[in-house]
């Protein structure tokens, strides 16, 4: 897939991320460089659209087929998933499949009809978040920027480059936080841009442009199902979200690697049960579990406390790999 990636790079469709800027309540900012590790990796911020059309070109040159469809809910027969029923070209149509794997995001269709709505995420495990992007804003070339202020606590708000002067910016809070405080996500941006450090570097006539919501499920709530009969969730459509960054890509390709074998031993086997597949939650727990559960302890408890944020990008900022660590959540 790195052919696809650097192709999409020099199209300029990815931007090169060459470092960090981490901002405290208080303004004590931590800059941060991104050194090339052994493997002569490299951090892009790409747009979704552009993300997902590579990694459907790598799926397709890897044999897959491609189909544009709207899955309406999975196919079950004798309690067990047989395909799914989707909507393409205007006409409903029945896909039959093996297993199925729901990797269709945080309002997953897959795990709302197979997950019993008592067993979902509580709002202490799910945030809210909006993003928009800005045009006419000055940016500190090929690095993103973190902002963890009052207001916006426990969460943070962003602002990632795109090209030159188009930004995406956007910021994220803790669901329970967020209803508590009765917030409004738009008037939280609005209150973003107009603070001082911000509003300075935006040009006359900036235009704000594309701004969307969504909530986030987080991986740090225990006991969720994930595999059920003929079928199992990956990445957001699971609630794998890393619940300090609010990222998802990063365990998202975990899961989905983790979903292949068992998949695949369960096809081998011909056994394709809750029971053959469930090994899978148990790989998932080895694999992200614990950092998960530390994720969310820093978010819960430190980011309560602005003081202790601030002295936390102090420390930070004097011990050497957090930039890339921080970044590779997302």
């Amino acid at each position: 897939m790195k052919d696809q990636i650097l192709a999409a790079r020099d199209r300029g469709e990815f931007y090169r991320l060459d470092g960090m800027r981490l901002v405290s309540p208080s303004g004590h900012t931590l800059h941060a460089d991104f050194h090339r590790g052994p493997n002569d990796e490299e951090s892009y911020v790409a747009p979704r659209l552009f993300l997902d059309a590579t990694i459907q070109q790598h799926a397709i040159e890897c044999g897959a087929c491609f189909r544009q469809a709207e899955v309406k809910e999975p196919l079950l027969e004798d309690g067990r998933v047989a395909g799914v029923v989707a909507r393409e070209n205007g006409t409903t149509r029945t896909y039959r499949a093996p297993v199925v794997i729901g990797a269709d995001g945080v309002t997953s269709v897959i795990m709302r009809h197979l997950r019993p709505e008592a067993e979902q995420h509580r709002d202490t495990h799910r945030a809210v978040a909006l993003r928009a992007y800005v045009e006419g804003l000055e940016l500190f070339p090929h690095k993103v920027e973190f902002f963890l202020y009052d207001e916006v606590l426990p969460g943070y708000a962003w602002i990632f480059p795109a090209r030159d002067k188009v930004a995406n910016i956007g910021l994220g809070m803790r669901l329970d936080v967020f209803r508590r405080h009765k917030r409004n996500l738009n008037q939280m941006l609005h209150d973003f841009l107009a603070m001082p450090d911000i509003r300075a570097r935006l040009t006359n006539g900036h235009t704000l442009r594309d701004v969307a919501t969504w909530q986030l499920n987080f991986g740090s709530q225990e006991r969720l199902q994930h595999t059920f009969d003929g079928a199992l969730l990956v990445g957001d459509a699971a609630g794998f979200i890393n619940p300090l960054t609010g990222g998802g890509i990063h365990n998202a390709l975990i899961s989905g690697v983790l979903a292949a074998q068992t998949v695949d031993e369960a096809l081998r086997r011909g056994d394709v049960s809750r029971e053959s597949l469930c090994v899978y939650e148990q790989r998932c727990d080895e694999a992200m579990w614990s950092g998960m559960r530390r994720s969310f302890f820093y978010q819960r408890f430190l980011l309560n406390y602005p003081t202790l944020v601030d002295w936390l990008i102090r420390f930070l900022g004097r011990h050497g790999g957090v930039a890339k660590t921080f970044v590779s959540k997302l």
